[in-house]
């Protein structure tokens, strides 16, 4: 899979969940979105530190 496209629809979860979070009536229901949304954002700075780190050794302006 492309990386624009697992970081598009990631952001699109997100994005789905906060939407969805803020609907939520209970503490619980608001408790399991805040921790959809912890685990969303961690997977989203795994591989934002990915791709930087490919980055910093593939110098891609050698090329």
């Amino acid at each position: 899979m492309e990386p624009e496209k697992i970081m598009e629809g990631m952001s699109n979860e997100l994005l789905a969940t906060i939407k969805a979070m803020a609907k939520a009536k209970t503490v619980e229901e608001k408790v399991a979105y805040s921790q959809v949304v912890k685990n969303l954002s961690e997977s989203m700075g795994v591989f934002l530190s990915l791709a930087e780190t490919m980055m910093d050794e593939y110098d891609f302006e050698d090329d």
